[in-house]
């Protein structure tokens, strides 16, 4: 199949804008909590109304500090209740807002305030703060730097006493569907980042019609959700808009360092969260098991997920020793799996990157069903993802309801919908580049099956050609050789090449376990274990599983393991933890070439 769509579920307001949602909860919805925060360790509900005055008092203090109707406000903060609070106060005062990550150098400061053109910014940090004032002789337009830790919040409701709820219902109202709400800055693995414009009309399209489709998952009353992705990206945007949308509760956490306590702590029925997250949720449990002496059984109850999974697919089903191994293994492992996961919950929303069937099918195996969707920021998160009801496995699902997605002559996928962006901000050469009649070219390949679903192959830009003429699409192999726990990150390269090689990186976090269980000296390194024979032997076991995948011309024929990380510090990941591949081939150009060599 070429084109496939399916038809709206929800109508975009011509009229209307995101503040709406806000005024729409409080007269509908006002006693329902629609928002938490933590207080002195302790979940806090904020109710539909406590919000809407929140936000209200917040939108006075940035009208009386003068910003102006489709002013840039820049927000750069760890994902937290205040950032939820200012974004809705930010658009209520008329305004666009211009996320940051928080990890983010002076320079990228420097680029997105200064190319958005934002006059006032919010911080969270000190570092933060510092930052911003190291550049601030660029930014000739920003007049106010507020900083959360400092008392922003507070500060603002003092700035705006004087300003009436009528000249905030006013601001309120300016903004129409087609106007932009954010400037979202692309994570940059080719250069400069570039501003998507993301308008009122593309997040009501966007989360309106995921959470009519998927709405036994946003029950208002009884559902909620954790967030704990950055905002700065998009992703995380569509976590705090759609629940705001249903209305389900919304809880916020700065990252996942400690995500299972935050998890156990909110319970929350509904995650949304990236592969890396469900990997280390599986990877963990096992490691967990084997140290307990309990690694054969987990690998068991492992095996009987999976396979309940995949018999689900078939017209008989699971037979009735699989349904009798099922459950025993679900009293002995999968429940106490669930319960690390909040206990609550039974759909998980994925994205960023692909899941893997295998891990796909023992979440849903062990009562957790894992929906996988793909997006991009240029169409404002999801454009595809799999119903709750119709799942399929190893695909990232059907095109978001109104939109149309199509498969290019060479195999690109094409985008067609209201929830794409507007262009890029200040590029119209790079915004007629990607967005042609309408149609905005992903740069991705891909193929939809006869019922619409679709599978994402590889990337345009990433295909490697090796000496032999063989085309490669990386993402498919680095992706299973990545679910090793001992992995952390992989890079397939061979551009020009005779065969297939690879770069890998040892996730410290397991490291330590895995060197106790062989033997190895208490506070190892990867540097020091590069060489050891039974590290190497492990990695091979991850390889020949990721080999296992694509075809033998294809095949990762010898790796290096790095003596370092990728990160996003090295200047070898973006912030949405994407490979920078230009970067790393540049920088470990030796190892490559040791690869290489008779």
């Amino acid at each position: 199949m070429r084109e496939f769509s399916l038809p709206a579920l929800y109508e975009v307001p011509a009229d209307g804008n995101l503040t709406d949602i806000v005024r729409r909860n409080a007269a509908q919805h006002p006693d329902v909590a629609v928002i938490a925060r933590k207080v002195d360790g302790a979940w806090q509900d904020v109710t539909a109304t406590a919000f809407q005055a929140e936000v209200r008092a917040a939108a006075k203090g940035l009208i009386a500090s003068g910003v102006q109707p489709g002013d840039r406000v820049g927000l750069m903060s760890r994902t937290r209740y205040e950032w939820t609070l200012l974004d809705f106060a930010i658009w209520s005062a008329g305004a666009v807002t211009v996320p940051v990550y928080e990890t983010s150098s002076p320079e990228q400061v420097q680029w997105i305030l200064s190319d958005s053109g934002a006059t006032a910014v919010v911080v969270e940090l000190d570092t933060h703060a510092a930052a911003v004032e190291s550049v601030r002789d660029r930014l000739p337009a920003l007049k106010h730097v507020w900083q959360l830790e400092a008392g922003a919040v507070e500060e603002l409701g003092e700035l705006g006493k004087g300003v009436t709820d009528a000249m905030v219902e006013d601001r309120s109202s300016l903004a129409r569907a087609d106007d932009p709400a954010t400037i979202v800055y692309t994570s940059g693995t080719t250069g400069r980042p570039k501003g998507c414009v993301l308008t009122h009309r593309s997040f009501f399209a966007e989360c309106g019609n995921i959470v009519e489709r998927l709405r036994p998952l946003f029950r208002t009353g009884e559902c909620s959700v954790l967030l704990f992705l950055p905002l700065a990206h998009v992703f995380g945007r569509l976590v705090q808009i759609a629940p705001m949308m249903a209305p389900i509760k919304l809880g916020c956490v700065p990252d996942i360092k400690n995500l299972t306590d935050e998890l156990a702590s909110f319970r929350p029925t509904l995650i949304l969260g990236v592969p890396r997250v469900f990997e280390k949720v599986y990877n963990s449990a096992r490691a967990k098991a084997q140290a307990d002496g309990k690694g054969k059984i987990f690998d068991k109850a492992a095996d009987t997920a999976i396979a309940y999974s995949k018999a689900l697919d078939t017209p008989s089903g699971p037979s009735l020793g699989l349904r009798i191994k099922h459950k025993t293994f679900d009293k002995l492992v999968f429940s106490k799996l669930r319960a690390v996961l909040g206990g609550r919950g039974e759909y998980a929303i994925s994205g960023g990157a692909p899941l893997g069937e295998r891990l796909g099918h023992f979440f849903r195996g062990i009562g957790f069903t894992v929906l996988e969707g793909y997006g991009l920021t240029e169409s404002c998160a999801a454009t595809a993802f799999n119903p709750w009801d119709r799942t399929k496995i190893g695909t990232v699902g059907q095109p978001l309801p109104g939109s149309v997605i199509r498969i290019a002559d060479d195999g690109e996928v094409l985008l067609h919908g209201e929830h794409l962006f507007k262009g890029y901000w200040n590029n119209e050469a790079a915004t007629a580049e990607a967005l042609t009649d309408g149609w905005f070219h992903t740069g991705d390949i891909g193929t939809l099956d006869e019922d619409g679903y679709l599978r994402i192959t590889g990337r345009k830009k990433e295909i490697i050609v090796t000496a032999g003429g063989k085309n490669v699409a990386p993402a498919v192999i680095e992706d299973r050789i990545r679910a090793h726990a001992l992995v952390a990150e992989c890079m397939v390269v061979g551009d020009g090449r005779p065969f297939v090689g690879a770069l890998v990186t040892i996730d410290e976090e397991f490291l330590g376990r895995w060197a106790a269980e062989h033997g190895k000296p208490e506070g190892v390194t990867a540097a020091s274990l590069r060489e050891d024979p039974d590290l190497l032997a492990a990695i091979q076991d991850a390889v020949d599983d990721g080999n296992a995948a694509v075809s033998k011309a294809e095949s990762v024929r010898k790796f290096r393991i790095l003596s370092s990380q990728f990160t996003e510090e090295s200047g070898h990941l973006t912030p949405s933890l994407k490979l920078k591949r230009n970067v790393v081939a540049k920088d470990y150009a030796g190892e490559i070439e040791a690869i290489y060599a008779k």
